[in-house]
């Protein structure tokens, strides 16, 4: 059963599920979108101020949505994005690490111009296998609105 824009209420919270980052993932995202050496070569990142490889941080931002899509996304009337209000990158995420997502429902607002739907703001964290917060992100997603609530909501 979908989820509408009248289903999501302020302050809703959902644990995504987990994800295990490997050492060739970072390397294949690192090359093909992010081709900086300490995500992209294990010698060059040992001598980087990270001491060792790291995942991009657009690579956790994927992931992130990933678990997103699976958990929320891609079972709701979800219309699509206008974008994201912030993306922080906190604590970098190292071969091996096994990152949790949770999402928190922020804001909510229905449209005016568009009385089909309405925008929300969702407030992401992925922390690694030790709690740790690796990654907050708030994004912005368009919710279809259910026929008659349109203009109650």
């Amino acid at each position: 059963m979908p989820v509408y824009f009248e289903d999501i209420k302020l302050g809703d919270s959902r644990d995504c599920g987990s994800y295990t980052v490997d050492r060739d993932e970072i390397v294949a995202f690192g090359r093909q979108y992010d081709p900086q050496p300490f995500h992209t070569d294990e010698e060059a990142a040992a001598r980087s101020a990270f001491g060792g490889l790291i995942a991009s941080g657009w690579q956790t931002v994927a992931v992130t949505m990933r678990l997103m899509v699976n958990e929320l996304l891609g079972s709701s009337s979800n219309l699509g994005s206008p974008g994201a209000d912030e993306i922080r990158w906190l604590e970098p995420v190292r071969p091996g690490d096994t990152l949790s997502v949770s999402t928190e429902v922020i804001e909510k607002v229905a449209s005016r111009s568009k009385p089909d739907r309405g925008l929300v703001k969702i407030r992401a964290t992925a922390r690694n296998q030790h709690r740790r917060v690796v990654m907050t992100m708030i994004g912005l997603g368009f919710f279809r609105r259910r026929g008659d609530q349109a203009s109650t909501e």
